[in-house]
């Protein structure tokens, strides 16, 4: 099977040696994904809703370059540094996947490489046939 890297830019992805997504045969892999805007800045710092929508939009262009989109994702992990948050940000979770459905997991980090980040954001997806 090919093995297609999507890049969304991200400087670090070459210095660090990642891609924003992975996708191999159907089958696609979106990486952590941070509230970070075009300019390089958190977006929506200390508003948890603003960072996890930020994310899902990052992770939806992510998944349309690849060739598919939000309606393949069969699963979503959301990392928080604050459990209180849960709530807030599933409902903008909810905003995009309420009838798609994936599995999800929910987990709490002690924190982020950036104190700005309150969420990351990551799915797989599995292409229609």
């Amino acid at each position: 099977m090919t093995r297609e890297l999507i890049s969304n830019g991200n400087p670090m992805e070459k210095i660090v040696g990642f891609s924003r997504a992975v996708k191999v045969g159907p089958y696609i892999s979106v990486g952590g994904t941070a509230p970070v805007g075009l300019d390089g800045k958190t977006v929506g710092i200390d508003d948890p809703g603003a960072q996890v929508r930020q994310c899902i939009e990052i992770i939806k262009a992510a998944l349309e370059q690849a060739g598919s989109g939000l309606g393949d994702v069969v699963r979503t992990r959301v990392l928080l540094t604050r459990i209180e948050d849960w709530e807030e940000v599933i409902g903008v979770r909810a905003e995009y996947f309420k009838e798609i459905r994936p599995v999800d997991t929910i987990m709490q980090v002690s924190r982020f490489v950036n104190p700005e980040w309150l969420v990351e954001f990551e799915v797989d997806a599995i292409l229609s046939e």
